[in-house]
């Protein structure tokens, strides 16, 4: 009985002793002075989207990846399934980014540099290394302008719910795609996006992609964005125009 009971003890204290799940640990946010999570800070995906937002394989230049596509499955219509093959067949050259264009959202989100968030109370500054864009998301309850407008960056007007930051996206051009595998959208292109921090060093973006000219249904992407943590970490130069002009003047 008694080295039962000892037995039982040492049971109880070892589990005591083990770390709670991390799905039972509760995360509370730091908070900028009006009380809203701060997402402030260099940040950037650590994916393979730019290059292919589904499952892909390794191709020369390409690195191998797991999509962030929910499903993995994008709904195109017919006809624009046919128009994503003849854009994959063509993407070398056929891509807008190529050209030096921006990336338009949300791809400039999963490009492989980083991007730098600050806050205020009335909006939310999203400063990229690419190309220096800027993006500014209007959290003062503002309206979207009337259209149509044609906008590489698209109009961001968000809100808060609860800790997670929501923005609604419309007015976009159709000269940017998803990802160099030739995923694309028309310019009737309405993306809702879902910032919320996690951890310390952890958002999670999810954003939800609709478009009745191209899609038959809404459908998601997801994935974590990382806090950059290197010291003294800032934002570099990458003008795709301007190399693109100097590789061309080099090649006169």
């Amino acid at each position: 009985m008694r080295s039962a009971l000892a037995g039982s003890v040492i049971a109880v204290a070892v589990l005591s002793a083990a770390p709670i799940p991390a799905a039972a640990q509760v995360f509370t946010p730091p908070r900028t002075p009006d009380g809203k999570p701060n997402l402030q800070g260099i940040w950037q995906a650590l994916n393979t989207a730019a290059w292919d937002i589904q499952d892909h394989q390794a191709q020369l230049g390409v690195p191998a990846g797991q999509g962030v596509v929910e499903g993995n499955e994008i709904p195109y219509q017919p006809a624009a399934s046919a128009k994503k093959r003849e854009n994959f067949a063509n993407r070398l050259t056929a891509d807008p980014e190529t050209k030096g264009f921006l990336p338009g959202v949300p791809r400039i989100m999963y490009m492989p540099f980083p991007f730098q968030i600050f806050q205020t109370p009335n909006y939310v500054t999203i400063a990229y290394e690419y190309a220096h864009a800027i993006r500014v998301i209007y959290t003062n309850g503002t309206k979207h302008p009337a259209g149509p407008i044609n906008w590489y960056l698209g109009d961001s007007r968000g809100r808060w719910e609860g800790d997670t930051l929501v923005v609604d996206v419309v007015h976009f051009t159709d000269e940017t795609w998803f990802d160099r595998a030739g995923n694309f959208h028309s310019d009737g292109l309405h993306l809702v996006e879902r910032y919320t921090l996690i951890g310390p060093d952890h958002i999670n973006y999810e954003v939800t992609i609709e478009d009745p000219k191209v899609f038959t249904r809404p459908w998601k992407m997801s994935f974590p964005l990382y806090r950059r943590k290197e010291p003294n970490v800032r934002l570099l130069e990458y003008e795709p125009g301007f190399l693109r002009e100097e590789e061309e003047q080099r090649g006169k």
